[in-house]
């Protein structure tokens, strides 16, 4: 990720942050209406589970500039997932809702600079989760 790009996330993310609650219910709404099997990762109360989603992505952008100090965690995360099922394929209708979720949130605000730098991001996540996963596979 460029300098240019991870300023890019934690700006927008400001703009976010303050509707985490109703940015949670939007991803959920979006992801469980365009891909209903991941429905069954789901069993607990959706609730917590946004404040979870939205823990971990502040987390993220909280520490972009120290990637390497994520790194652990987050391939522990994706380690965990693999008791839920999730599988490689999950995490691209995970970066999907999460997409259309910041567009719905930033609204006009939300221009393809920001955008790249989010799926880079994204990507940057998922990808060392799908590396935790394999580790424990």
């Amino acid at each position: 990720m460029t300098p240019e790009q991870k300023s890019l996330v934690r700006c927008s993310w400001k703009m976010v942050k303050p509707i985490s609650e109703q940015a949670a219910e939007i991803f959920y709404g979006r992801l469980f209406s365009e891909y209903p099997e991941v429905k069954t990762y789901f069993k607990g109360d959706m609730k917590e589970q946004g404040k979870k989603l939205m823990s971990m992505i502040n987390a993220a952008v909280s520490g972009i500039d120290d990637l390497e100090s994520l790194l652990q965690p987050i391939a522990e995360m994706g380690a965990r997932h693999v008791d839920y099922g999730v599988k490689d394929e999950d995490y691209d209708k995970v970066g999907a809702a999460l997409l259309w979720t910041l567009e719905q949130a930033l609204g006009p605000e939300l221009n393809e600079e920001i955008k790249e730098a989010w799926i880079v991001t994204y990507a940057t996540v998922a990808n060392v989760m799908k590396e935790g996963a394999k580790a424990v596979a």
